[in-house]
């Protein structure tokens, strides 16, 4: 693997709260690893001390960290930290011009409308890297992914099912990437979502989905559980459920339909360790060898032109 990415969460059903301090403890056992959250909910969170924990982050890693921010698929972090959740977007969009100022130009000035104005302050330690990277995730919220073309940030595109899925979103990221003036080397895509890789299809299928069903019953829309028809019907259009050559197919997919440079499987929604564990070693030994191979030649050509 070249990338590792945490979530943050604030419920009791989710291990990680402070996913930079886990991502600390693994860049102390990696050398090579990229660590990254998926998604930092940055909605809820002082940019200051996000820059502050990535700037450490980076150094103590030896510049491999990156950060993915997000609004946060679920809500749990706006009481808990005394936040309106009818500011949901207003506080994103703030937090993130800013910490990408912090990023870029940290002593410049900042005023804005939920926290105290910045002026001749410390902010430290910095990234080993000159330009730590600020992925912004995006479920399928249009207006968010035109957000990240029109500030020339990475975007991290969430599919639940396939690649046909994103195709619109990644169009209106590229065009709003390139009328702001932005390079084609800028506006870089990663996708992914849930996984779960068995040696047969539809035993995979059949195994993985009372998980999935109970893991996705914290949806609004699947309140006491996934139907099984509403299951099947995602794993037809391309939820990566499956043997390992549905899987690379599913993958490739992605690559090639949206232009994807990196792709963030999620290995255990809900499992138990040993189906996870098992899932992951095929993706390891039969999935990503594969798709690696495939994908080679293209990456060649974009290091060249970069």
């Amino acid at each position: 693997m070249d990338v590792f990415a945490l979530g943050e969460h604030h419920r009791a059903d989710f291990a990680v709260s402070a996913p930079e301090v886990v991502l600390a403890a693994m860049a102390a056992r990696t050398t090579r690893l990229r660590l990254t959250t998926s998604v930092t909910v940055l909605s809820t969170t002082d940019p200051v001390r996000v820059m502050e924990q990535f700037g450490t982050l980076d150094q103590v890693s030896h510049g491999r960290a990156e950060i993915t921010v997000g609004r946060g698929a679920f809500t749990e972090s706006f009481p808990l930290f005394g936040y309106d959740v009818q500011d949901y977007d207003d506080l994103f969009e703030e937090k993130l011009l800013l910490l990408m100022q912090l990023r870029d130009d940290p002593t410049r000035p900042w005023r804005g409308r939920f926290r105290t104005p910045l002026e001749g302050l410390h902010v430290g330690p910095r990234p080993l890297q000159e330009r730590l990277p600020i992925w912004i995730g995006v479920g399928g919220t249009p207006q968010s992914a035109v957000r990240a073309g029109a500030l020339g940030q990475p975007m991290f595109l969430s599919l639940f099912t396939g690649a046909n899925q994103g195709v619109r979103l990644v169009e209106l990221y590229r065009r709003a990437g390139q009328s702001a003036g932005h390079g084609p080397g800028t506006l870089r895509l990663a996708t992914g979502g849930h996984m779960f890789i068995g040696r047969d299809s539809r035993r995979a299928q059949d195994e993985f989905y009372p998980y999935y069903s109970q893991y996705m019953s914290l949806h609004p829309a699947f309140r006491g559980g996934m139907p099984r028809h509403v299951y099947d019907q995602w794993v037809g259009a391309g939820l990566l459920v499956g043997s390992p050559q549905q899987v690379i197919d599913g993958i490739l997919s992605q690559h090639e339909l949206l232009g994807s440079d990196r792709f963030v499987g999620q290995f255990d929604p809900g499992m138990p360790e040993s189906a996870a564990d098992a899932s992951l070693e095929l993706f390891l030994t039969e999935v990503l060898p594969v798709v690696k191979a495939e994908t080679r030649a293209d990456r060649e050509s974009s290091s060249v032109t970069a």
